[in-house]
């Protein structure tokens, strides 16, 4: 049986090792994708430090990895959309039976030389687009895309406001500058992280420790106050802060996971102002990835200012130490087989 390297979570003991495992093998309606490029997400961190735990995995082990990007080096019995040396990117999640298991999570992910995904769970990534940048959009760039265009159903000329300008949240940056949002006000307690928000199209950066925020917001909006906030530091005093400037009718969208209690301090004012706070998670991929690809591909978006390093898969470890200790401020680490 040939074999491969995985970097493999065990979960009771949060150990990362990486080791031979066997090579997998595609099964019906399955597709084998050799691994090019996979990134490193703060979700992984946290799987690792305790904080995320898989709810649906079979198992006490798993290999790590939702973001990644490869070529088809087979195929199982029944599929025959993919040919092998396709260019493609694996969707961060399967819908099985109405439940939605998260790669790298629920199942093994691409921290490996090859990685498993059923036929309708990928999409081709155009020969225009790196392996790195592509390995990147199943979820820092098509979360934030699905909390905007989605959970948020932000419209031009809204006032918005992200808090977290960290691998999700420079990505909304972008993206809400794109759809035409107006002002777009980020908000981060680092100095390098608002300067990267600015670069990234920002129209007023604050931090969220400045104790003028509020008037300061109430300036950009004319006194109107933000029209859709988005939470990307799953952080419960940034939930709070975020109430604060919401306009009447405002939401307020949870994209930052978190353990942590949700609090509404002045449940009146909030009945009264008619807000909403709305949960979400990942994206609706079959729409949101080939959107993002396209406009990526048609010069629309450009995300290869967000690839902070490239490590070999044996350093998983040291890439997991450098975005946990934010190590450069990276944004996205991608490792390659």
């Amino acid at each position: 049986m040939e074999r491969m390297l995985a970097a493999r979570l065990h979960v009771p003991s949060r150990t990362l090792r990486v080791e031979e495992v066997p090579r997998p093998q595609p099964g019906p309606g399955e597709v084998l994708v050799r691994v090019e490029a996979a990134g490193v997400c703060l979700s992984d961190v946290h799987l690792i430090d305790g904080t995320l735990t898989p709810l649906f995995l079979r198992g006490d082990t798993v290999t790590l990895g939702h973001e990644v990007s490869g070529t088809v080096a087979g195929t199982g019995e029944g599929v025959t959309a993919w040919t092998p040396g396709q260019r493609v990117v694996l969707y961060a999640g399967e819908v099985r039976d109405g439940v939605t298991y998260t790669r790298g999570v629920d199942y093994d992910g691409g921290w490996a030389e090859y990685a498993l995904s059923s036929a309708d769970a990928l999409t081709l990534l155009p020969d225009a687009i790196p392996f790195e940048q592509g390995a990147i959009i199943p979820d820092a760039v098509s979360t934030p895309w699905g909390a905007i265009t989605g959970t948020g159903e932000v419209r031009p000329a809204e006032a918005v406001g992200v808090w977290g300008v960290g691998g999700l949240g420079v990505h909304a940056v972008q993206l809400l500058r794109a759809v035409g949002a107006c002002p777009v006000i980020a908000v981060d307690p680092d100095p390098v992280a608002r300067e990267r928000a600015l670069a990234a199209g920002a129209d007023l950066v604050l931090d969220s420790a400045d104790p003028g925020l509020r008037e300061a917001v109430g300036k950009a909006t004319g006194g109107a106050g933000i029209a859709a906030a988005f939470d990307f530091a799953g952080v419960p005093a940034v939930r709070e802060q975020a109430l604060t400037v919401l306009a009447p009718k405002g939401r307020l969208v949870l994209a930052g996971l978190t353990d942590k209690p949700l609090t509404v301090t002045d449940g009146t004012r909030f009945s009264y102002l008619q807000q909403r706070i709305l949960g979400h998670y990942g994206s609706d991929m079959p729409v949101a990835l080939p959107q993002l690809l396209r406009l990526i591909e048609g010069g629309r978006l450009d995300f290869s200012g967000s690839i902070s390093g490239v490590l070999p898969l044996a350093e998983a470890a040291a890439a997991v130490a450098r975005l946990e200790d934010k190590v450069g401020h990276p944004i996205r680490l991608v490792l390659r087989p």
